[in-house]
């Protein structure tokens, strides 16, 4: 049988319950890194992270061994849960429910590099500074 390749490349949009600025700069590029550490748990690999303070993107690479859902989930409520630990805010910090994937299977790297073109494009427009990580 041949080698199956796949690549999977998502973007998530997710946003602060009520679209509230409590993302701060003083501690959000901790946020990041460890949204990346959870990611990176599951083997999956960050490309991109960054937002605003009521929002932020996340484009990755990921294996096709997790649902999206249960990625989100466990983003979701343990980065919520480090953030409220943290006291990093004055009131309880919540993800909205529902978070946005963008997300295609791409058979050429090509195509992929487009995609990560098309979010640095989009958070330019929208004054994001994006995070890129390496390995």
């Amino acid at each position: 049988m041949a080698n199956t390749y796949t690549q999977i490349h998502i973007q998530t949009v997710f946003a602060v319950r009520k679209r509230t600025g409590l993302i701060q700069k003083e501690w959000k590029d901790e946020l990041y890194k460890y949204i990346t550490g959870i990611i990176q748990a599951y083997d999956h690999k960050v490309l991109a992270i960054n937002g605003m303070p009521d929002h932020l993107h996340v484009f990755f690479g990921m294996r096709p061994t997790q649902s999206l859902s249960n990625l989100m989930q466990d983003i979701k409520g343990s980065s919520s849960k480090w953030i409220n630990d943290k006291k990093f805010t004055k009131e309880r910090f919540e993800w909205q429910e529902a978070c946005l994937p963008v997300g295609r299977v791409f058979g050429l790297s090509l195509i992929a590099n487009h995609r990560h073109q098309m979010l640095l494009s989009m958070c330019t427009i929208r004054n994001c500074t994006i995070k890129i990580f390496h390995s």
